[in-house]
């Protein structure tokens, strides 16, 4: 996700400064123009507006704060940072405190649209944070996204972003459930997905995933289980926290566990690979 969004800010006539965890990624942004920092507090120091995407809490907080991390810079004061990542509501506010406390600025900013949206600048923002400080990052969230909404203080984007998984979640198993229910019924199930267009079953997940499931097109990569597994299981804790009773996401983390524990399904690929529990 994040070098289709770097590449976004290029082409909104940016400059941009970029650091990656793995230097060939940070090559091909090189290419198109921008400016590799040696560091996370190269970066810091750099750029006024900054942008993260990463897969989890622990990378973001080792990202931001870690030894030579964004907030390791000489003076991170008046800085802003969005944090794209999924992550858990509670990491998200101390996040933004312990950035408050230098004189920063943190808004939690999960996004959904996956890979397509992050290519064309079509991605859907749930911001958490100060107003002001959502105000501010509009040059970036305007390079990247179509929507943003700003859901409330610190961690109410995660939150927002965890109601929006825990509908994926348990989407992506019943569109798996019911391609290769289709297939076993004799359905052309390659038509499937067009045929449901336009009607209440039909979601962009349907008419992502479904054509890949159905024709089991796995390549390149589009989405990956071992991450849905993970914000499984953030809505779990989360619904735990608070009381909230979540029988269906219940049902789907049983059978996200299923295929982690399969020798058929490769929990770290393209997730369409899910169709795989139900043939």
């Amino acid at each position: 996700m994040g070098l289709p969004m770097a590449r976004r800010v290029l082409a909104a006539g940016h400059e941009l400064v970029a650091w990656n965890r793995s230097r060939a990624r940070l090559e091909l942004l090189e290419r198109d123009g921008a400016v590799a920092a040696a560091n996370p507090a190269e970066l810091m120091e750099r750029a006024d507006l900054v942008g993260l995407c990463l897969t989890s809490d622990l990378a973001v907080e080792e990202v931001a704060f870690g030894p030579h991390g964004l907030f390791s810079a000489g003076d991170p004061a008046g800085k802003v940072v969005a944090d794209f990542s999924t992550g858990a509501m509670e990491a998200a506010v101390s996040f933004a405190e312990r950035a408050r406390a230098l004189g920063a600025a943190w808004v939690d900013a999960p996004v959904s649209g996956g890979a397509p949206a992050a290519e064309s600048g079509r991605l859907i923002v749930f911001a958490g944070g100060e107003a002001q400080a959502v105000a501010a990052l509009e040059p970036l969230f305007s390079a990247v996204a179509a929507r943003v909404t700003h859901m409330g203080p610190a961690g109410s984007g995660q939150t927002a972003k965890l109601c929006n998984q825990s509908i994926v979640a348990c989407n992506m198993l019943v569109i798996a459930e019911t391609l290769a229910l289709a297939r076993k019924a004799g359905v052309d199930v390659e038509r499937l997905p067009e045929a449901l267009k336009g009607g209440f079953a039909d979601s962009a997940p349907l008419q992502i995933f479904g054509p890949r499931m159905a024709a089991h097109g796995f390549e390149p990569r589009l989405g990956a289980i071992d991450l849905m597994i993970k914000d499984v299981g953030l809505v779990e804790a989360l619904a735990a926290r608070i009381g909230a009773s979540t029988p269906m996401l219940g049902a789907a983390r049983e059978l996200y566990a299923a295929a982690r524990g399969s020798d058929r399904i490769d929990t770290s690929g393209d997730i369409s690979r899910l169709i795989g529990l139900f043939e």
